[in-house]
């Protein structure tokens, strides 16, 4: 089962940190997540704003490889249609790949921020074409060592080397994952051959018809079965149960502010803007809803508590689900380094042993 950390690396909500200090915060767990044995750790794109402070997670991730030992190093993800040359997405990867030697895993994804993509004079609408044209230009480039010969509506590329070369040219089987929040792109990451990665947000019965959508899809286009879904999950893991639920009630739910601000997510521009019909359909339901009750059901269905409080919300999952590999985040919405740490460590020390026992529902009862 992989259990790996996803970084995001927000100043929203944090009173008077500077963004050195966010940086800062970051690395030290990171490293700490490489000593304690989580498997991946997952570096975000986002730019502007203080929701995510990441204009570049290859830079990121190539000073996290000099730090540790084995973690292996996620863009998670690296937006494609604000990175308009794609040949350089490759040769970053294989550069990181090389830098990290071989632990680097690629994420990718079209992006959702309205913000984002009119500072960098990109139309939305554009965004699924563009992903569409370039994700399987890198993939190709990645496994041949060769970035293809293209013309195409947005990219225009002569036959180039990559160099330096990945150090393997293995990746769509086990190396390549693609956040896929909506149908169309879930049914694209089985079209890839990607890992599906994915936030918790939606309602669990939605979350597994989808998650079942790309399997079928997946065996469709592949005829094997997919590696199981990513799913990324807020998590405050305490010893005490009620300063636990003060803490989550505090930190998530101004993360969940955060999601709803950034993405504009109560906002109609997903309908203005074409290509997003899930999204427009969700923001319709939520402001029927209401923000109060929307961050008060999100900071619900994330997996936080003490030890054995979270083992056995990961038991309700996955008896419902099945199992699925989890990224955890530890630092957002305001929560300090200390908290942070604390989570990370108890969460090493006393659930993550217990998740590498499950194999399959049925073998959950005699692992506890």
């Amino acid at each position: 089962m992989e259990i790996g950390i996803a970084q995001l690396l927000p100043s929203f909500a944090y009173e008077g940190i500077t963004d050195a200090k966010v940086y800062e915060d970051e690395i030290a767990l990171a490293v700490a997540a490489d000593e304690l044995g989580y498997d991946h750790l997952w570096a975000v794109e986002h730019h502007f704003e203080d929701y995510s402070l990441c204009p570049d997670n290859f830079v990121y991730l190539s000073h996290v490889a000099a730090l540790t030992k084995r973690i292996k190093l996620a863009t998670g993800v690296v937006i494609l249609p604000w990175n308009l040359q794609p040949l350089r997405v490759a040769e970053k990867m294989a550069l990181l790949d090389v830098l990290s030697k071989g632990r680097a895993i690629l994420g990718l994804g079209r992006g959702l921020a309205r913000r984002e993509f009119d500072t960098f004079g990109i139309p939305m609408s554009e965004s699924r074409e563009r992903y569409d044209e370039s994700a399987p230009l890198v993939l190709e480039a990645l496994e041949t060592g060769w970035f293809p010969e293209h013309h195409g509506k947005y990219f225009e590329q002569p036959r180039a080397p990559l160099r330096p070369g990945p150090l393997s040219h293995e990746w769509r089987w086990n190396r390549f994952t693609q956040v896929a929040m909506s149908p169309d792109s879930a049914e694209q990451a089985a079209r890839l051959g990607a890992q599906m990665m994915a936030f918790n947000y939606k309602q669990p019965a939605v979350q597994k018809q989808e998650y079942e959508d790309y399997r079928a899809a997946f065996r469709r286009y592949h005829g094997r079965e997919a590696r199981p879904l990513l799913l990324t999950e807020m998590m405050v893991c305490d010893g005490d149960a009620a300063r636990c639920r003060e803490l989550a009630e505090k930190y998530v739910a101004n993360y969940g502010i955060s999601v709803l601000d950034h993405y504009e997510m109560l906002g109609d521009q997903f309908k203005a803007a074409g290509g997003y019909p899930t999204y427009a359909e969700a923001a319709e339901a939520m402001r029927g809803i209401g923000k109060d009750a929307i961050i008060k059901s999100y900071v619900e269905q994330q997996v936080w508590g003490t030890p054995d409080q979270m083992l056995r919300k990961f038991e309700e999952r996955f008896e419902f689900m099945g199992q699925y590999g989890v990224l955890c985040v530890f630092r957002f919405g305001g929560a300090p380094l200390e908290v942070a740490l604390n989570s990370m460590k108890l969460f090493a020390q006393e659930v993550m042993p217990v998740l590498r026992q499950w194999s399959a529902p049925a073998r959950i009862a005699s692992a506890r």
